[in-house]
């Protein structure tokens, strides 16, 4: 990962430093780039609440060889991650490689290391363009986020997410109000219950399931199970829209106990390494998302990165759990945690 992580500093000069704890110190505002909004605060928050927890480490065990392995949204997945949807290489990372090599190298690296892949939207047209055709390449393995346009965009962008065969499309809420998108023109907004309910309505015809992302409340995520969502995603999109919003794993335990048993639950947000993803597990995700580090690992080694960087949680996961005394996926609860 050092070799790709030097490629990728080397790449993303001015737009992300790479730094060895990608924390949001280094990058506070950037704005298009890969830091967080205002005063950093958001995505500090996100790793901070993680790096607070910790585990209670257990060895009077017989587990020595974990399953890692999970099954979400009917996806069949070797560890409990997916490649968050990121876009927009150009003007987020400083373009040193083409929309359409990041998009692939994100879907077909996940595809590779057996979890699977999201891809973003935006302005200009290349980002979604760039996500689909990676979708289809890999035979509609991949997950299509859309952002929540205003009028006819919205389901335009639906129509064209469906052609690439994909099973599962995701709407990315917390993108409402992206400085990015506004000063280009193209503005987003937040979805009332009536017409989220129309998406996946919509969606749910074409025997499809809907991911909605940017739920930080239990009480919005008792909404999202109303009308219908299949799977949420707590996330405050990376600390990028508001400025002093909690960390991602200081309400997923609320919001995840608000909605058990009425749909799957993602969280996003400072998930750097295996240990992190057994403390989002532990405090009741289903699964996790991954961002900047897939992009990082995207951009410095293309799918081999990408690959590599999944395998090296799944080993980090795998130890983790031995030292918890955790022999599955299922088995990981509040116990895990001090």
């Amino acid at each position: 990962m050092k070799e790709f992580h030097d490629k990728a500093r080397e790449l993303m000069k001015g737009y992300c430093r790479v730094c060895k704890v990608c924390d949001g110190r280094a990058c506070v505002g950037e704005v298009p780039g890969m830091g967080g909004l205002g005063t950093g605060a958001s995505f500090k928050s996100n790793v901070e609440a993680l790096a607070e927890i910790r585990l209670n480490m257990r060895l009077l065990h017989d587990v020595t060889e974990p399953d890692t392995s999970t099954s979400v949204l009917g996806y069949d997945l070797s560890l409990p991650v997916m490649a968050a949807p990121i876009g927009g290489v150009s003007f987020n990372m400083g373009g040193g490689i083409s929309e359409d090599a990041y998009a692939d190298a994100v879907v077909t690296g996940s595809r590779q290391a057996g979890v699977i892949g999201c891809t973003g939207d935006g302005v200009p047209t290349y980002v979604h363009e760039a996500g689909f055709a990676a979708i289809v390449k890999n035979d509609g393995f991949g997950i299509p986020f859309i952002k929540p346009w205003e009028g006819k965009e919205l389901g335009e962008k639906l129509e064209l997410a469906r052609a690439t065969g994909c099973t599962t499309f995701g709407m990315d809420v917390d993108a409402a109000g992206l400085i990015t998108l506004r000063q280009m023109g193209r503005p987003v907004s937040p979805k009332p219950a009536s017409e989220l309910k129309k998406v996946v309505d919509t969606v749910h015809s074409w025997d499809a399931k809907f991911i909605l992302k940017g739920v930080m409340t239990p009480d919005e995520a008792e909404l999202a199970a109303e009308v219908g969502v299949d799977a949420i995603v707590v996330s405050n999109h990376g600390g990028r829209v508001l400025d002093h919003a909690p960390g991602t794993a200081e309400v997923i335990h609320e919001v995840s106990e608000a909605v058990k048993g009425k749909l799957t639950v993602l969280v996003d947000g400072g998930v750097r390494t295996g240990v992190d993803i057994l403390k989002m597990l532990a405090l009741g995700a289903d699964a996790v998302m991954i961002g900047r580090p897939v992009a990082v690992a995207a951009m410095g080694g293309l799918e081999t990165g990408v690959a590599t960087y999944f395998e090296t949680l799944r080993a980090q996961l795998s130890g983790a759990m031995i030292l918890t005394g955790i022999q599955d996926i299922q088995s990981i609860d509040l116990k895990v945690l001090f």
